[in-house]
C-alpha cells in the first residue's frame, strides 16, 4: 500500500469517454474494424470461409448477379465447397498461398464478362484493384487486411454511406448531378500491392 505525506503532490487525470447511443441511423465505419462492419452492414456479405475465401466471394457475387437459386445457400456457406473446388480446377488457379493481385487478374480472365473491383476499406478512394473493364456486371469485393479475408459488397452506396457512387471512377458524392467523372484519368491498378489470403489449403 502506498503512503503519501501531507506535502506530496497529487495529480488526478480524468478521461472523458462518450458513451454510444443508438438512434437507428446509418452505421459509420470510422474507427470500427472492417470485420465488424462486414457483420453489421446489410450491404456487405461476410465470407466466413477459412480457406479459398477469394473464390468463395466471387462465386457468391456472381450467384447474386445471375439470380442463382443457390445464392442464399452460398452466402450462408452451404453447398458452396464443391462449386469452389470446381472453379479452382477449371481455372487452374492455386490459392494455397493466398489470393493476391496475380490471382485476381487470373480470375478476371475467367470471369471476362464481369468488372471486378476490390476495395481496401469503406471509402470510395480505397480501391486496390479496378481495371475498368467495360461491363455492367460489376463485382465489388471488400478486403479485410486484418483478418485477411475477402467479403462481398452488394450495394456500394449502403456500404460507403454515400447517396451516389460513380460506376466509372468509383467516386462517391451526394448527387450524380454535381459529380464530374474523369474516367479516362482513373485507369490504374495498384500492381505493387500484393495481398495473400487464406493461406491454409483445403
Amino acid at each position: 500500500m502506498a503512503r503519501y505525506n501531507a506535502l506530496d503532490k497529487l495529480v488526478v487525470v480524468v478521461h472523458s469517454v462518450k458513451m454510444p447511443v443508438g438512434f437507428g441511423k446509418s452505421v459509420k465505419s470510422k474507427g470500427i474494424p472492417l470485420s465488424v462492419m462486414a457483420r453489421l452492414k446489410p450491404s456487405i456479405i461476410e465470407v466466413k470461409a477459412e480457406t479459398n475465401c477469394l473464390a468463395h466471394a466471387l462465386i457468391i457475387a456472381v450467384a447474386r448477379i445471375t439470380n442463382d437459386p443457390n445464392y442464399n445457400s452460398y452466402r450462408r456457406g452451404r453447398r458452396i465447397l464443391p462449386v469452389v473446388q470446381q472453379l479452382l480446377e477449371t481455372t487452374g488457379i492455386d490459392l494455397q498461398n493466398g489470393g493476391g493481385i496475380n490471382e485476381l487478374q487470373q480470375f478476371e480472365g475467367h470471369f471476362t464478362e464481369y468488372r471486378i473491383v476490390v476495395f481496401g476499406g469503406l471509402d470510395c478512394e480505397d480501391v486496390i484493384l479496378d481495371r475498368h473493364v467495360k461491363s455492367e456486371k460489376r463485382i465489388n469485393l471488400l478486403y479485410d487486411d486484418v483478418n485477411i479475408l475477402y467479403h462481398v459488397i452488394t450495394h456500394l452506396t449502403g456500404a460507403m454511406v454515400k447517396r451516389y457512387d460513380c460506376k466509372g471512377c468509383n467516386k462517391g458524392c451526394r448527387s450524380d448531378v454535381t459529380h464530374k467523372c474523369r474516367d479516362q484519368q482513373c485507369l490504374y491498378v495498384h500492381s505493387t500491392m500484393l495481398i495473400y489470403i487464406c493461406s491454409n489449403p483445403v
